[in-house]
C-alpha cells in the first residue's frame, strides 16, 4: 500500500544517462534505503540532448531517450511491487520554442488558424510570430544567400522552418519571407521584438494557455492516463507562480484526479503564507531549508563576519540596495522585452483614462517602480484583489512611488490591478503577476545573490540573505503552522549549494575568525593582485563548501566562478563576458586549492564544524514536521556548488556500499528507520526549538513520548540515541 503522505522522497535527476532503467537497477538500493517514494523529474519528450527535461517538446509523449512509455510502465510497476510509489515533476508552464515542438510546427505552418495557436502565449495582435533564431542580422543573411526552400522549408544551415500551405514558392525570398506567419529575426532581438510569453528570460521556452480548458485537456491528458493507470501517485507542479491563474488551474488538476497529492514549486517570501484555498499538501519545501539555515548560523558570529567582510571588501551597501539595483539592471537587460509588453499593456489598460493621461515614458516608470517595489513574487488577482493582495498592492503602491515626480500613474495601475474593469486591464494585471516573480528569481537568486557576497549560506532559493538568523519565536510559530504532508528539502537541482556544501559556509557564522584567517591567507598570494576583494571572499567560501581530495574540483571551481561572474553582472556577461577579468579570479581560486593541499587549522576547524552542522541539518530535515525529500546522493556528502555542477553524475555504487558507521550515510539510513517507526507519533507531536546556554534544540513531543535534536558545546548526553563529536561541539538525537 503506497502511503498518501509520503514517509520520504528521494528525488532523482533523469538524463545524462540516467533513464528508466538505470533507475530500475538501483531499486533494491533505493527500498532498502527507507523512503517511500520516487520523485522524478520530467519524463515527457523534450529537446534533443536535454540535461534536465524542462525543455518538454511534446507533453503528450514520455521522452524515448528514458525509455518511452513502455519503460516508464516497468519502472513504475517494479517499484511498487518494492512498495515504493511515483511523484512526477509536471510542467504546465511552458514548452521549448523550437522546431522540436510539433504543436509549434503546426502553428507556424497555420498560424492563427492552428488548432494549437491559443494553446501558446502568443501576442497574434502584434503581428507575426517572431523567431529570434537568425545568426546575423536578415537582411545580410539574404543578400548572402543563406537561405533556401526545400519541400515547403525554408531552410538555412540545419533549421527549416515550414512555409505557409498557401505560400507561392516563385515569390522572390523577400516576399515569400513577408507572407509567412512568422517572421525570422537575428537573436540579437529578443529584447526588442518577441511576441511570446517566455519562461522568466529564456526565449527558448514559450508559455502555454493552460487556463483555457482545451489546451489543459491537450497538456495534461498523458498525465492524468498515468495516473488513473495507477502508475503515478503524486504530482510537484513546476513554478506554478508563471500561471495565469494558479488557483484555477490548481482546482482543475485537482477536480481531474481528486485522491492524488499535489504539491507546489511556490516560493514564500518572509512571512509569506500559501494562498489560502489552493488544493495542496505544500510547497516543495524551500522555505523549511531556510529555516534550518538559518536555526543553525551563529548570530554573534554574523556580526563578526559582517564586519570583517566590510573591511575586507570596502563594500558599505546593504542586500536591499543591491537588489534594488540589480531589478533595475535585470529590466534594462533580461527582461526589457517584458517590461515593453508591460507598458504597452498599460497603455491599453489606462486608455480613456480620466484620471491621468500618462504617455509611453510615464508608464514606463510607473510599470518599472511597481515591479521593482513588489516584494514577494506576485499577487493573486483575477477579477478583483482579495483582502491581502489589496493590502500588498496599496503598500505596493506607496513603496512604489518613493522618489517619482509624480505618483498618479502608480496609483491609477495599482488600482486597476486590485479591480481590474475591463479585459485590457484584466491582460495587464495577469501578465503583470507573471513577471514580477520572474524579476524576482532573476534579481535577486541570479544577481544581487552573487554580487552581495558575505555570507554565502544565505544566498539561496527562497532566502533573504539580509536575514540570515531567526528568532526563537518566529521559528516555533513556523513549526506550529507546519504540517505533516509539507515536503522538508535541504538540496535540489535549484539550490545554489547543496545542503553539506551550505554548512560548510554556515561554519563561518561559527568560527568567522578562522575564516578570516582563510581569507587574509588568500589575499596574501600574488593571484589575489588585481581581483576584486568581493571575488576573493566569494572564492574562499566556494572553495571551503567543496573542498576535498579530487583534482575535479579545480575545474568545477573554475566553471562556477566563471557562472557566478556572469550571473552577477557587474563586469562581465553571458553575452559579453570579460574572460581577462574571469581568468584573474580563476587563477586566484587554482591557487586557493594549492595553498590548502596541506590544510591549514583554520581550515580543518571549519570543516569539521561544517560536518556537525550537516548532520544538525540532516536531522532537523528528517525529524522536523512534514517529510524530507532527499536528492540523489544527498544521502551520503554531497559537496556540490549551483547547476550544472549539483547535476553532476552520482556513484550509486558507492552509495549502495554498507555505510561507515557515523557517517552522514549511516545517518540517513538510521533517521529513515526512526521516521518509519515512529510515523504516527511524528504526524501528532509537537514541535519546539529551544535554545539555551548554547544550546540549540528541537523537540517532538506526545502521547508521553519525546525526541530531540541538540547541537551543543561539549560531549553528547550519554543517554543519546545517535551522537556524533566535532572538535568541541556534539550532535545528538536523543528518545525518551
Amino acid at each position: 500500500m503506497i502511503p498518501t503522505v509520503p514517509l520520504a522522497t528521494y528525488r532523482i535527476q533523469l538524463r545524462d544517462n540516467v533513464d528508466f532503467a538505470e533507475i530500475e537497477r538501483h531499486l533494491p538500493y533505493l527500498s532498502g534505503l527507507g523512503v517511500s517514494h520516487l520523485y522524478l523529474s520530467p519524463i515527457f519528450a523534450a529537446s534533443t540532448g536535454s540535461t534536465h527535461g524542462y525543455d518538454i517538446t511534446d507533453p503528450t509523449r514520455v521522452d524515448p531517450a528514458l525509455g518511452g512509455r513502455e519503460g516508464f510502465e516497468r519502472l513504475a510497476r517494479a517499484a511498487i511491487g518494492r512498495g515504493l510509489g511515483i511523484i512526477l515533476d509536471i510542467v504546465p508552464n511552458h514548452t521549448a520554442f523550437t522546431l522540436e515542438n510539433p504543436w509549434l510546427l503546426d502553428v507556424l505552418r497555420h498560424g492563427p488558424d492552428s488548432r494549437y495557436a491559443r494553446h501558446f502565449d502568443i501576442d497574434w495582435q502584434a503581428g507575426p510570430l517572431v523567431l529570434p533564431f537568425l545568426p546575423e542580422p536578415f537582411e545580410k543573411m539574404l543578400a548572402d544567400g543563406a537561405f533556401s526552400l526545400r519541400d515547403g522549408f525554408w531552410c538555412f544551415g540545419d533549421v527549416q522552418v515550414p512555409l505557409a500551405d498557401d505560400s507561392a514558392p516563385q515569390d522572390d525570398l523577400r516576399t515569400l519571407h513577408d507572407r509567412q506567419h512568422w517572421r525570422l529575426v537575428q537573436s540579437d532581438m529578443e529584447r526588442d521584438s518577441i511576441t511570446h510569453r517566455r519562461f522568466f528570460n529564456v526565449t527558448s521556452l514559450i508559455g502555454m494557455r493552460v487556463e483555457d480548458p482545451a489546451v489543459f485537456d491537450d497538456t495534461h491528458a498523458l498525465i492524468l492516463d498515468l495516473v488513473r493507470a495507477g502508475l503515478v501517485h503524486g504530482l510537484r507542479v513546476d513554478h506554478v507562480d508563471g500561471l495565469a491563474d494558479p488557483a484555477a488551474y490548481l482546482d482543475r488538476l485537482h477536480k481531474a484526479v481528486p485522491d492524488t497529492p499535489i504539491w507546489v514549486e511556490k516560493i514564500l517570501v518572509g512571512d509569506e503564507a500559501m494562498p489560502p484555498g489552493w488544493p495542496v499538501l505544500g510547497s516543495t519545501g524551500y522555505e523549511a531549508a531556510r529555516l534550518i539555515a538559518r536555526l543553525l548560523t551563529d548570530p554573534q558570529g554574523i556580526e563578526r563576519l559582517d564586519a570583517l567582510w566590510r573591511e575586507a571588501t570596502g563594500i558599505q551597501t546593504g542586500f536591499r540596495e543591491e537588489l534594488t539595483q540589480a531589478k533595475l539592471a535585470v529590466l534594462d537587460n533580461e527582461l526589457a522585452a517584458e517590461r515593453r509588453q508591460l507598458r504597452d499593456m498599460a497603455a491599453a489598460a489606462t486608455e480613456g483614462s480620466v484620471e491621468v493621461e500618462a504617455g509611453p515614458e510615464t508608464l514606463r516608470e510607473a510599470v518599472t517602480a511597481l515591479l521593482v517595489a513588489m516584494p514577494r513574487y506576485r499577487s493573486y488577482v483575477t477579477d478583483r484583489a482579495g483582502d491581502e493582495d489589496r493590502a500588498l498592492l496599496a503598500r505596493l503602491a506607496d513603496d512604489a512611488a518613493q522618489g517619482l515626480r509624480s505618483r498618479a500613474t502608480v496609483d491609477l495601475l495599482a488600482g486597476l490591478m486590485a479591480d481590474p474593469p475591463t479585459d485590457a486591464a484584466r491582460r495587464f494585471v495577469v501578465r503583470f503577476q507573471q513577471v514580477s516573480g520572474a524579476l524576482l528569481a532573476k534579481a535577486q537568486e541570479d544577481t544581487a545573490g552573487f554580487r552581495w557576497t558575505r555570507y554565502l549560506a544565505a544566498n539561496e532559493v527562497g532566502a533573504e540573505p539580509d536575514e540570515p538568523c531567526v528568532a526563537e519565536a518566529e521559528a516555533n510559530a513556523f513549526l506550529a503552522a507546519r504540517q505533516p504532508s509539507a515536503m522538508t528539502l535541504v538540496s535540489t537541482h535549484d539550490t545554489k549549494r547543496s545542503a553539506d556544501s551550505r554548512m560548510r559556509i554556515a561554519a563561518i557564522s561559527h568560527l568567522p575568525d578562522a575564516f578570516a584567517d582563510l581569507d587574509r591567507a588568500a589575499a596574501a598570494l600574488p593571484q589575489a593582485e588585481g581581483v576584486e576583494p568581493r571575488w576573493r571572499w566569494y572564492v574562499v567560501q566556494s572553495a571551503l563548501a567543496i573542498w576535498h581530495d579530487d583534482p575535479a574540483i579545480r575545474d568545477r571551481l573554475a566553471s562556477h566562478i566563471e557562472k557566478a561572474m556572469r550571473e552577477a553582472k557587474l563586469t562581465s556577461f553571458w553575452t559579453n563576458p570579460d574572460e581577462a577579468a574571469e581568468a584573474a579570479v580563476k587563477a586566484l581560486a587554482d591557487a586557493v586549492l594549492d595553498q590548502w593541499r596541506e590544510p591549514p587549522p583554520a581550515l580543518t576547524a571549519l570543516l569539521g564544524r561544517g560536518r556537525a552542522l550537516g548532520l544538525a541539518q540532516l536531522a532537523f530535515q528528517m525529524l522536523m514536521p512534514g517529510f524530507p525529500d532527499i536528492y540523489r546522493g544527498d544521502e551520503a556528502e554531497l559537496l556540490a556548488l549551483t547547476d550544472p555542477d549539483n547535476r553532476l553524475a552520482v556513484d550509486w555504487h558507492v552509495l549502495a556500499w554498507e555505510p561507515v558507521p557515523g557517517s552522514k550515510a549511516e545517518w540517513t539510513r538510521a533517521l529513515l528507520a526512526l521516521r518509519r517507526e515512529s510515523a504516527d507519533f511524528l504526524a501528532r507531536a509537537t514541535a519546539r526549538i529551544e535554545v539555551a546556554d548554547g544550546t540549540l534544540r528541537l523537540i517532538r513531543e506526545g502521547d508521553g513520548q519525546r525526541i530531540a535534536v541538540e547541537l551543543r558545546p561539549g560531549p553528547a548526553p550519554a543517554d543519546a540515541w545517535k551522537a556524533g563529536e566535532f572538535d568541541g561541539v556534539s550532535v545528538a538525537v536523543i528518545r525518551h
